[in-house]
């Protein structure tokens, strides 16, 4: 879905920025939406702005540059607490290819290993949202 529809659809107004609520309202991440008479991306005050609130533009190019939101209910979300991914997926194949290149990475995987992880990450039986983000949990 487009970045407006995103920011307008009533499921998702929860996931617009609070950051006077908890930490997972402050980390919303509905945060764009355009000037109705310029067309430019506003951003709302969140942890992707400047330390003083306003908008930090080289986010607002790099989130925006393509005016899509992924929305899944088919997924599992295992934050900080995720199983270790078996060796098989770190070189996978003749290609060497690695389900674990790190985050804004973009790849052409083999279907092959597209299947075979989805098998994986089925076969554990877990889905939706398992535990917070590695930087929230709480260490001893």
């Amino acid at each position: 879905m487009s970045f407006e529809k995103y920011w307008a659809d009533s499921r998702f107004q929860r996931k617009k920025v609070n950051l006077r609520g908890s930490k997972k309202q402050a980390f919303g991440d509905n945060i764009y939406a355009r000037d109705e008479d310029t067309g430019r991306w506003c951003q709302a005050n969140s942890h992707h702005s400047l330390n003083d609130g306003s908008p930090n533009p080289l986010n607002i190019k790099a989130d925006t540059s393509t005016n899509r939101i992924l929305i899944s209910e088919d997924f599992v979300y295992w934050g900080g607490s995720g199983p270790e991914v078996p060796a098989r997926f770190l070189d996978y194949g003749a290609a060497h290819e690695s389900v674990c290149a790190g985050r804004g990475h973009k790849n052409d995987f083999s279907q092959a290993l597209v299947t075979d992880f989805i098998q994986w990450i089925r076969s554990l039986n877990q889905t939706g949202y398992r535990s917070e983000p590695l930087d929230w949990v709480r260490t001893p």
